[in-house]
């Protein structure tokens, strides 16, 4: 058999995957642009809607750090296909009850999905390119997952603006595309179980220099909950609600722009350049939002996104893997576990917040604690022992 044709075969299971990634991925932000809405139409304030808003880490954390070895029992398919399954589930509650609460348990689901697919993705995908090298197989799952996050909300925007509704068109859409990659996915090919038995459970570890890297990433996502939990509240007030979507797809998708150019530095200085942009970048979407200026929101998405999923994130990641050596599970559970601590706890208290001082003050004080926050980090990203090498 030629080059070309191996490549050919090794090219459709690869799509077939990545599609179920972004299928997978674009459940969890679907009902972002609903969240105030559904908050209005239950008489609750942006604290319930933050705190249903993290119960996807509730399900995402217990399985990413109780559940890691799972594929080396079961496989990776059956993983991916309770993945979808689970988004399936998820979507359809909220199609059937459009409640907060119905939110809550959905994200619930989506995290344990985004749970199984975080622990297999890079993984399964390398088996199904074959031999090439391991940038293409992580490449594509980045690119497809970084996609699914914002397409949800973009998508359930777009049809908000030609008629608001709290089930729109896009969430019937989402069952059928799910279905689809339900129905490709199943023939893809996969590896025998393990036939050694290994630990279920990775707990969290932090080598030198690596818990730097791990606070970088907790302000970095705290930025990203923010802007997906509590943006649209403050966009309702200038009438400009039905945006959050493109604000979400800005902040969760644009990063993948600005992957390779990361990859030309070394971790730290990634790291560094990610937290430089970041409190420039929330200072233009808190201002906007407060302003009503739809366009300093936007701009500022993008530019969040760069440091959140370009710099920040790639960078992190390479540098606690570089400092872990052996321990690379465990380090890599350590810097997953404060992702999304800044993802939650953060978010909940500034929602909090707004309901008892209001969307300026608030922001402001999300702000302010962001500066320290970037300031402390990076003295101790100065401080941490030098790595060598490229973020990847």
């Amino acid at each position: 058999m030629s080059r070309s044709a191996n490549r050919a075969n090794h090219r459709r299971p690869a799509a077939c995957l990545a599609f179920a990634l972004c299928m997978i991925t674009t459940a969890v932000n679907l009902q972002a642009p609903l969240y105030d809405a559904l908050a209005a139409r239950g008489g609750l304030g942006v604290g319930a809607t933050t705190i249903a808003f993290a119960c996807y880490v509730a399900g995402v954390l217990p399985v990413l750090l109780g559940l890691n070895g799972l594929a080396d029992r079961v496989g990776r398919k059956p993983l991916i296909i309770t993945a979808l399954l689970l988004s399936l589930m998820a979507t359809a509650l909220t199609l059937l009850a459009p409640t907060l609460l119905a939110v809550g348990v959905a994200r619930f689901l989506l995290g344990v999905s985004m749970g199984l697919t975080a622990a297999v993705a890079p993984a399964y995908m390398q088996l199904l390119v074959g031999n090439a090298d391991n940038r293409i197989a992580t490449n594509r799952v980045t690119a497809s997952t970084s996609l699914g996050f914002g397409l949800g909300a973009a998508v359930t925007s777009l049809f908000l603006f030609h008629s608001p509704s709290v089930t729109p068109p896009s969430l019937w859409i989402y069952l059928v595309a799910a279905t689809l990659a339900l129905i490709v996915v199943a023939p893809l090919a996969d590896s025998p179980p393990e036939t050694t038995k290994h630990s279920l459970l990775r707990l969290p570890s932090y080598p030198p220099g690596a818990f730097a890297f791990g606070l970088a990433i907790l302000l970095a996502w705290a930025t990203v909950g923010l802007v997906i939990a509590i943006l649209p509240s403050a966009l309702q007030r200038h009438g400009l609600s039905s945006w959050s979507g493109f604000a979400t797809f800005g902040i969760c998708s644009g990063g993948v722009l600005f992957q390779p150019s990361a990859r030309k530095y070394t971790p730290r200085n990634a790291t560094l350049l990610g937290l430089l942009i970041l409190p420039i970048a929330y200072a233009l979407i808190a201002w906007g939002a407060v302003q009503g200026s739809l366009a300093a929101v936007l701009l500022g998405t993008v530019a969040a996104s760069s440091a959140c999923y370009g710099f920040i994130y790639l960078g992190g990641l390479s540098g606690v893997l570089a400092t872990a050596g052996a321990a690379a599970s465990q380090a890599s559970a350590g810097y997953f576990l404060l992702a999304y601590i800044g993802f939650s706890l953060p978010v909940i208290t500034t929602g909090i917040l707004i309901d008892t001082v209001g969307h300026t003050l608030a922001l402001t004080l999300f702000g302010c604690a962001l500066l320290c926050g970037v300031i402390t980090t990076m003295i101790l990203l100065r401080r941490a022992p030098v790595i060598d090498g490229h973020a990847r």
